[in-house]
């Protein structure tokens, strides 16, 4: 199983949900990189998408697609493709000058909401290495967060429903999260959290320090060549 793969993809694993959909373009990869097609005044937001055969069809079910959206400054993945495809713009934070200039396609910028969307922004990470924001909306309880939560086997130990990233494992993201309820939780690599998201959420922060060893076992484990 390769960590990430590429060459032409089949939509084969898709996850619907009250809202939209969710899949994985190369389900037998290790990264299990997911795109979401978030439906807005029925209309959808494609975010963080790995492009496959079939997909547009998919999304076609749901509505015209609006817009583009990159979350974490690693996930440009194929959005400017797709964008170009449905001849929207990207939609890239303010904070992701690195993420505009190296896309080819139109750029729209946005700020502390994703204009034309109920999604407010949640600032996750901002550094040199990393820049990452998340997208909720209260009303529907919605949560995207692209990177810091997981789902992929890399992320996650036996006794957990999601996990946090295994660099953020000594510094789980607390404070961004804390004060957040979710009833669905999307994320960048694996399948979505789909109902009481909330306590799968507070158990990964709460043990992400403790549980840590387990998860760098396991990948220790999953590299061995038998």
């Amino acid at each position: 199983m390769p960590i990430k793969a590429s060459g032409k993809a089949e939509l084969e694993k898709t996850v619907e949900w009250d809202g939209g959909m969710s899949w994985i373009a190369y389900p037998d990869e290790g990264m299990e990189r997911a795109g979401h097609a978030i439906v807005v005044d029925e209309e959808v937001w494609l975010v963080d998408p790995v492009d496959a055969d079939g997909l547009d069809d998919a999304v076609a079910e749901y509505g015209p697609v609006a817009g583009v959206v990159v979350l974490l400054d690693r996930h440009k993945r194929d959005s400017a493709a797709i964008a170009r495809r449905h001849d929207v713009p990207v939609y890239v934070h303010e904070s992701m000058d690195d993420v505009a200039t190296a896309l080819d396609a139109d750029i729209e910028r946005f700020g502390d909401t994703l204009q034309g969307t109920p999604f407010e922004v949640i600032p996750v990470v901002e550094s040199r290495f990393w820049k990452e924001i998340a997208l909720y909306d209260a009303e529907s309880g919605t949560l995207v967060v692209p990177e810091s939560f997981g789902r992929a086997s890399y992320f996650v130990t036996a006794d957990e429903r999601v996990g946090v990233h295994p660099m953020r494992r000594g510094t789980p993201p607390r404070d961004a999260f804390e004060n957040v309820d979710a009833e669905r939780l999307l994320v960048g690599h694996g399948t979505p959290v789909l109902e009481d998201a909330t306590p799968a959420m507070r158990d990964a922060l709460a043990g992400s320090r403790k549980r840590m060893p387990r998860v760098y076992l396991s990948a220790a484990r999953s590299m061995l060549p038998f």
